[in-house]
């Protein structure tokens, strides 16, 4: 099998030249606010940590200031070369609460992505000024062309020193040109620090995707090999008991149907019920797998279904814009359920509370019990399944249970919608 890659764009073409000059006057004052920006936050922040921690602020201010300039940076330079750089995106940590507020701010902070984004905006702020200073000199050397018709004295003076201004007509052009050139070297310099510096985030983000889906891919296996023991241990621990029991039943009641047919029929009618028990046991199991409800009345009526058969009372607060896809709607479905078993097992919670939303482009859902909390994710247990289901997706599921409740889940996975 063959694979093509796009080629690189093409640095040096009149139109793109032109737009690094336009880009590069205008970075020289971009890049100066920025400074004088993310410079006033962090003078602010250090020199206000004395006031009841209130410089911390500021300090989470300078983070995401860095971030929103690099953001707008990266979209600049795709804007201007084409690279396909994806969006930059804020790092999030999957840690909860304070902690996790603190270590968002940590990874955001030392986002390599963001560093390489800020790197060029630096220098392209120092390229905007050369820009600026050498089309200055551009415009010194075509005015000293026209010396001969202003100029009062018997020297005109250009960048570096004066010159006849018999000569004027002559070097100021030549400086002129010169001066040119240098800016459309700067522009190609410019597009070259812009592959070396902002196009290897695309390369960064590339290989996190390739390791994502390794990862999706290896707990897709794992989610397939705890589901497959969670039938084989539901058939073997109910249903295959309940069936040697009915075959035992049906083979006392024939023994007996010739000495005692009353005592035959009674075999007959036990083993009838646990025929149906038996029914209903691998109906709950087949459930387990897919709910049909999901195919035929979507997430929404499956959820209900689900919360009318638990033995916690469950209260229910679905909201969705419309179908999410048939694998996210699954997951979820498989996720909740499976919650709600734990909680109805463990917990011993009096009540659990299940939402359910729709956002752009993910499906979550928050499950939260009121019981003795300290859950734990255990190989082969129920939330080790919902992990790896929901992993396998490219979602993502956050699990807090302290000693003492109370528990809950967290689940969200990517949809169409």
């Amino acid at each position: 099998m063959t694979t093509t890659t796009s080629p690189a764009p093409r640095l040096i073409t009149p139109l793109r030249v032109l737009g690094a000059v336009a880009h590069l006057s205008f970075m020289a004052f971009w890049g100066v606010a920025v400074a004088l920006l993310v410079g006033t936050l962090l003078v602010g922040g250090v020199g206000g940590l004395v006031f009841l921690g209130l410089g911390a602020i500021l300090l989470v201010g300078v983070v995401y200031a860095l971030y929103g300039a690099a953001f707008l940076e990266t979209a600049r330079v795709e804007g201007l070369y084409g690279f396909g750089l994806p969006v930059l995106r804020p790092r999030r940590s999957p840690k909860r609460g304070f902690v996790g507020f603190l270590h968002t701010i940590w990874i955001q902070f030392i986002d390599g992505g963001m560093w390489r984004a800020i790197a060029n905006l630096v220098l392209s702020t120092v390229l905007g000024w050369i820009t600026w200073a050498l089309i200055m000199i551009a415009v010194v050397g075509v005015t000293a062309a026209f010396a001969p018709l202003y100029a009062s004295e018997d020297t005109v003076r250009l960048v570096g020193g004066s010159v006849s201004i018999a000569f004027a007509p002559v070097a100021g052009p030549l400086l002129a040109v010169a001066a040119l050139a240098a800016v459309v070297g700067v522009a190609l310099l410019h597009g070259v620090l812009a592959r070396l510096l902002v196009a290897p985030i695309r390369e960064a983000q590339l290989t996190a995707q390739v390791r994502d889906a390794s990862t999706q891919r290896q707990e897709a296996i794992r989610a397939g090999d705890v589901e497959r023991t969670r039938i084989e241990r539901d058939l073997h621990d109910g249903v295959q008991p309940r069936l040697v029991s009915i075959g035992m039943t049906l083979g006392l009641a024939q023994t007996k149907i010739d000495a005692d047919p009353e005592g035959a029929k009674a075999l007959v009618a036990e083993a009838h019920t646990s025929t149906k028990a038996a029914i209903t046991e691998l109906r709950q199991l087949a459930r387990g797998i897919h709910a049909s409800v999901l195919d035929d009345r979507g997430l929404d009526a499956a959820l209900s279904a689900v919360a009318s058969r638990s033995h916690i009372p469950v209260q229910l607060d679905v909201r969705m814009d419309g179908p999410a896809g048939r694998d996210a709607e699954a997951a979820m479905y498989f996720a909740i359920a499976e919650s709600l078993t734990n909680a109805a097992k463990h917990s011993r919670a009096s009540g659990v509370r299940v939402t359910v939303r729709s956002r752009p482009g993910e499906l979550w859902a928050r499950v939260e019990d009121d019981g003795l909390g300290g859950a734990r994710v255990v190989p082969g247990g129920g939330l080790d399944g919902i992990m790896n289901r929901i992993t396998a997706l490219g979602g993502t599921a956050r699990l807090d249970s302290p000693a003492g409740g109370p528990t809950s889940l967290e689940v969200s996975v990517p949809c169409a919608s």
